[in-house]
């Protein structure tokens, strides 16, 4: 895992675990990228002056600024600690990115469209609740993932953190202020978890699978030029996991009757979960299924006890 050093603002390379003598404690950045993000081999140059130059160096000041006001040497910022010319790296770092942000010290998320200090006090104010921060596939595990998250706005103003504004979040987000506050989400459906990120976008349609990855704790292989393959494969991960058929519970809106092909039973997009979020899992009712619905490339049937809940 690589690091910034907070003093030098040069990259460092740890080997091992948080808290074990191989990772030194670190502060992690969240944030929507921009104009100029300063990369890996920009930042690991000989010469960093024209990473200086760079609008997205800021980033970097700012959130080394306040990791060392919080006693922490070291930060870790997605632009420039992962080598993206290497697949494999990429790959790694991808299935170990949710896992990096639950054991990180501290979360910074920067909000750079965000000029208030002030959330509001009915909630949140328009600034805030329309950030581009909280339309974001990525941001999703980023919000999750860390224990401590500090909101900032475009001047490294502190807005509030996760516990102090989980009610303004929630209203943002539509995820509950339990879930918001609770470590591990296993007592959260599947279809529940899904229909989290169905509001958000990601930049490669690949990456709508991707970044839930970390969520459900599940691992794959990245292969970019996929498409919405990816989804697929996510869901067929989950059902080798997870014994859940709320993962079924997806629904095409008015909108979406005409663009969204017959698929089966798997969803073609986490997007198709956005009516999925009041689905609960019900303990005392035990699915009887004919037969493991993930073997083989074809669907064989089941049956689905249900209850009805008013």
């Amino acid at each position: 895992m690589r690091l910034i050093n907070v003093d030098t603002l040069r990259l460092e390379e740890f080997v091992g675990d948080v808290g074990r003598g191989g990772i030194p404690p670190y502060a992690i950045l969240s944030h929507t990228w921009g104009e100029e993000e300063v990369s890996f081999k920009d930042l690991s140059a000989e010469d960093v002056q024209a990473a200086h130059a760079m609008k997205g160096y800021s980033k970097i000041v700012g959130c080394c600024l306040l990791a060392a006001s919080e006693g922490l040497r070291y930060a870790w910022i997605d632009t420039c600690c992962i080598d993206k010319s290497s697949s494999a790296e990429l790959s790694e770092a991808i299935n170990s990115m949710f896992r990096w942000y639950r054991d990180s010290v501290v979360c910074f998320a920067y909000l750079s469209d965000v000029r208030d200090r002030d959330p509001g006090e009915k909630g949140c104010s328009n600034h805030f609740a329309n950030s581009r921060w909280f339309t974001r596939g990525w941001t999703l595990q980023e919000l999750l993932a860390p224990v401590e998250v500090v909101f900032l706005n475009q001047d490294w103003q502190e807005i509030g953190t996760k516990r102090t504004l989980s009610k303004a979040i929630s209203e943002i987000t539509k995820i509950s202020e339990k879930a918001l506050s609770d470590a591990e989400w296993d007592g959260y459906s599947v279809a529940q978890k899904i229909s989290w990120a169905a509001g958000r976008q990601t930049t490669r349609q690949e990456d709508e699978a991707y970044c839930l990855m970390g969520l459900f704790n599940v691992n794959m292989p990245l292969l970019y030029g996929e498409g919405g393959r990816g989804s697929m494969r996510l869901q067929e991960e989950i059902m080798k996991r997870y014994d859940d058929q709320s993962i079924f519970a997806w629904s095409k809106g008015a909108h979406e009757q005409s663009h969204v092909q017959l698929s089966g039973l798997l969803a073609p997009s986490p997007h198709l979960f956005e009516h999925s979020s009041s689905i609960e899992t019900l303990e005392d009712i035990t699915p009887r299924v004919i037969q493991d619905q993930s073997e083989g490339n074809y669907m064989t049937p089941f049956e689905v006890p249900f209850e009805v809940v008013h």
